[in-house]
Order: structure tokens, then C-alpha cells, then sequence
């Protein structure tokens, strides 16, 4: 009987371990992002600040990555953590030229997609929509290609 109920319990964790990531976001504008909508397409979802220096350098790459990819086979979504209001976050993006979705970061957020301990954090999911990489610390567009192409594992 115990062997059994082990058994059943270490089915019912692996089940849990390899379900499929899901989360819904709701950008600045009001439009749901779901990581379904996305099927067929890389998604980086990219956790920054406003006050953050490498978080800031990532940008241009993201923009340019997002801008030229975003017909193919490439989504990005930057969730802004630590702001002090919309009108700021907003004001931000647009000096920045950010042309991706823009998401307020909550509990809620980190609850489905993962913790923000350090930013920036971005989370890649693969075209099947599976977690593939977790990047704490700054990334390139340079990484994200590679990481596409299967240079990086």
C-alpha cells in the first residue's frame, strides 16, 4: 500500500513538473498577452526597471530584436517592476522607443511566470511554449538569436 501511494504521489509530481507553462498578462494599453496566443513564436518575457542601468542597455537590442522578428517567429514583453506610476512607466517606454507590450509587474505576475529577484530577468519560452531559459542578469539580442539557432543550450 505505501509503495503504491509513493508511487501515485511521484506520478502526480512529475505531471505537475512538466505541465505546460501558461500565464495571461495585460499590457499598458489593455491588451491580454497569453503565452497560447504565441504558439509557433519565441517569447522572451523580460522583467526590468526604469532605474536600472543594464536593464536600460538591453533595450535597443530587444526593440530591434521584437521590431524585425515580431511578424516571424519572435514576441517579446517587457514587465516593469519597482515604478512609481503608469504615466512614468509610459513616459519611459516612450523615450526609450519601446515598441513591445508593456506590463505592470505584480504578485500576480511572478506568481505565473517566476520571481524577479534580480533585474533584469528574462524568461524564454520556446515555440511550443515550454520554459527553456531562465537569464538573470543582462541579454543581447546576440544570446537570443543564439539561443534560437541552438548555439546556446
Amino acid at each position: 500500500m505505501r509503495s503504491t501511494l509513493i508511487g501515485f504521489l511521484l506520478m502526480i509530481v512529475s505531471v505537475v513538473a512538466y505541465a505546460a507553462p501558461s500565464f495571461t498578462l495585460v499590457d499598458t494599453a489593455g491588451t491580454r498577452h497569453r503565452l497560447a496566443d504565441y504558439q509557433g513564436k519565441w517569447v522572451i518575457v523580460n522583467y526590468w526597471a526604469t532605474w536600472c542601468p543594464p536593464c536600460l542597455e538591453e533595450v535597443p537590442d530587444l526593440v530591434n530584436l521584437y521590431d524585425q522578428r515580431r511578424d516571424k517567429d519572435v514576441m517579446v514583453i517587457g514587465v516593469v517592476f519597482e515604478f512609481k506610476n503608469v504615466g512614468e512607466v509610459e513616459k519611459f517606454a516612450d523615450d526609450m522607443l519601446m515598441s513591445y507590450p508593456i506590463v505592470l509587474g505584480n504578485e500576480r505576475v511572478v506568481a505565473e511566470i517566476g520571481p524577479a529577484e534580480i533585474l533584469p530577468t528574462s524568461y524564454i519560452f520556446n515555440p511550443r511554449g515550454e520554459l527553456v531559459k531562465t537569464r538573470r542578469g543582462l541579454i543581447t539580442r546576440k544570446y537570443i538569436e543564439d539561443l534560437i539557432a541552438g548555439r546556446i543550450r
